[in-house]
């Protein structure tokens, strides 16, 4: 193992796994293909609503969205990761899709259970370092958070309004505001060619850090009514938890699993 020369240039490769999982169930793809459902499933429901109105308010939602998860990354194994090897901090954050089940329990009050799915993988080299042979020291590293969550969801406005006794005519506009808490899934991996801190040996080696963590969330966002049955839904969320770590990476505090998401959806109406 030596020490790379100062001069040397060097190009970090990056990817994202979402670039596979993207070519085979791209988020458009899979919303539109939502609204395709959405679109059918309200054909099929005509007996339930009329021409801009349902007969009664929506017992719940469905909804399937996808965007941007930004991680936090605040803990000293991000720090120590993008130290010593040629990933960003900005490498931890990546695509995200998900879903939410919400099941109206007032007329401004929905109970939500969702979950959602963000991953990147990242492929690198020691910034400064090389090994015998003067090539480099190549490994990757892995970064995947599922939260699954209970909130309280309050709308601010009304979500829509009755009409006699018999019609029910949803808002355009029903922007709100929620709070839950739950746990979260994570797996951290790194796994590839390393170098030992007592001999400067090069190793190889797959060091794995999964569990689950107590995770609490606070949301806000907006329902844009594209059909009584059918919305567009803009949403902003952001998650603090926090992780114990395995033996792999015995030495480091828990893993910061933190982080703001912004996603768009669609929202069915049952």
């Amino acid at each position: 193992m030596n020490e790379k020369p100062r001069t040397d240039s060097h190009v970090a490769a990056q990817r994202s796994d979402w670039l596979g999982l993207a070519r085979r169930i791209p988020v458009f793809r899979l919303l539109g293909a939502a609204a395709l459902v959405g679109g059918i499933t309200s054909a099929a429901g005509a007996q339930g609503s009329g021409n801009g109105f349902l007969f009664e308010q929506p017992a719940g939602s469905f909804t399937l969205s996808g965007g941007y998860a930004h991680a936090n990354a605040g803990s000293d194994i991000f720090s120590f990761t993008t130290d010593q090897l040629s990933v960003d901090k900005s490498d931890f954050s990546g695509l995200t899709v998900g879903a939410d089940l919400a099941i109206r329990v007032a007329p401004r009050f929905d109970v939500v259970l969702g979950t959602s799915y963000s991953g990147t993988s990242t492929p690198s080299n020691y910034r400064n370092l090389v090994d015998q042979n003067n090539q480099e020291i190549t490994q990757t590293t892995d970064f995947r958070r599922v939260p699954v969550m209970v909130s309280l969801k309050a709308y601010l406005t009304d979500r829509g309004r009755s009409v006699g006794r018999f019609a029910w005519v949803p808002s355009r506009f029903a922007p709100y505001v929620g709070v839950g808490g739950g746990g979260m899934w994570y797996k951290f991996r790194q796994h590839g060619d390393f170098v030992d801190s007592n001999t400067n040996n090069v190793f190889t080696s797959d060091l794995v850090s999964s569990n689950w963590a107590p995770a609490v969330q606070g949301l806000a966002g907006i329902d844009f009514t594209l059909t009584p049955h059918l919305a567009l839904t803009g949403e902003a969320k952001y998650i603090w938890a926090h992780g114990k770590l395995s033996d792999s990476f015995s030495g480091f505090d828990n893993i910061d699993l933190s982080g703001l998401s912004t996603t768009l959806g669609l929202t069915f109406r049952y």
